[in-house]
């Protein structure tokens, strides 16, 4: 159950196979954190699950790339990790022989590569690492897409349906009635803990911001983060923003980002997408006389060690999660989804599916 992205592409990928599926969800599909994300296709570095995940993800989107639809919005730009100083730059080094030993094409940019790609940077930037081979989707039509392809292999969906507890080849609906199937998925998001009961199971809302500007065809060309995000986005701050822009394909920039860990109430806050701006135009001066257009918030559903939980509850073989993707679930939603139906109908997963498992949730507290 669940219709964001991760629900859908659990749908496609089960329905193609030629199971029998039916999605639920109690809103429209797409309206949680997959409304609500950046839809970056990337691979990312913090941890060798995280690389075998996020890059698995990215192979299989590119894998239907001549599929898609226009409204996709499918977007090659690639990614460049910008370096603020010496320190960053190492860093990027670093990460370009990481990446290298595991045959993934990256490009260490010195200052003035960066510049030649992206000239509209503030001066005195010391370089960056590009990523090529990364791209962008537009989250709620590419989960669109996915869902049509489960459709079209026999799946129903139900929107606006509410469902109050999952167990054990059962889902218990809000009006009373019960639903029964061999195996029942459950792809919610940060609501996953309120429906299944599985001891040790924490995820956590994350909540970000978001702003969309005005049509500027090619200021920027690639996705552009810095250096540090990875530690503003898993370090021990309550609150935190760090530069993270995106080219649209419809000419305007998306901006990010922010997390919060206090709270849970979805308005959009002056205080901290003032931050989160301020953040931007440090990086990107040409921002600031860009209208804003449209600004959002949403919520991220993170586990404690970074990575999703995909697996089967213990003891409850009819029962199964693939929740908690955290930023990546656009990227991670495909290859969640393979690793799932790949374990559900006895084959071998692409990549070993033990560091998103279940079982490494044993011992602890009850969310």
């Amino acid at each position: 159950m669940g219709a964001g992205i991760v629900g859908a592409a659990c749908a496609a990928s089960l329905a193609e196979a030629g199971v029998q599926v039916r999605v639920i969800d109690a809103r429209r599909f797409a309206s949680g954190a997959t409304a609500a994300g950046m839809g970056h296709i990337l691979v990312l570095d913090d941890s060798d699950a995280q690389l075998a995940l996020t890059r698995l993800g990215r192979d299989l989107w590119d894998g239907l790339r001549e599929v898609f639809p226009t409204a996709v919005e499918r977007d090659p730009c690639g990614t460049v990790w910008v370096a603020a100083d010496e320190e960053e730059l190492e860093a990027a080094r670093q990460r370009h022989t990481y990446y290298a030993e595991r045959g993934i094409p990256s490009e260490v940019l010195d200052a003035d590569a960066l510049y030649r790609h992206e000239p509209h940077l503030r001066p005195g930037l010391t370089g960056g690492l590009r990523i090529v081979e990364d791209s962008v989707v537009y989250p709620p039509t590419a989960t669109a897409h996915l869902l049509a392809t489960a459709r079209a292999h026999g799946a129903t969906v139900e929107e606006q349906t509410s469902v109050s507890r999952c167990a054990d080849g059962v889902v218990h609906m809000a009006d009373g009635t019960r639903r029964e199937a061999d195996v029942v998925v459950v792809a919610a998001g940060i609501a996953t803990p309120h429906l299944v009961e599985l001891p040790g199971l924490v995820i956590q809302p994350k909540k970000g911001h978001l702003a969309i500007t005005s049509r500027c065809p090619g200021f920027i060309h690639h996705q552009l983060v810095e250096l540090g995000y990875l530690k503003s986005a898993h370090g021990g701050e309550r609150t935190s923003v760090a530069f993270n822009v995106q080219p649209r394909a419809t000419g305007q920039i998306l901006i990010g980002s922010s997390r919060q860990l206090d709270t849970d109430d979805p308005v959009v806050e002056p205080e901290i997408l003032a931050r989160m701006l301020r953040r931007a135009i440090e990086f990107l001066p040409g921002l600031a006389q860009l209208p804003i257009v449209r600004t959002w918030a949403g919520f991220r559903p993170a586990t404690p060690d970074n990575l999703p939980v995909v697996g089967p509850v213990p003891g409850s073989p009819g029962l199964w999660i693939a929740s908690g993707h955290e930023g990546v679930g656009i990227t991670t939603s495909l290859s969640s989804a393979r690793v799932l139906a790949d374990r559900l109908l006895g084959r071998t997963p692409p990549i070993d599916p033990t560091p998103y498992d279940t079982a490494r949730l044993a011992g602890g507290a009850t969310h």
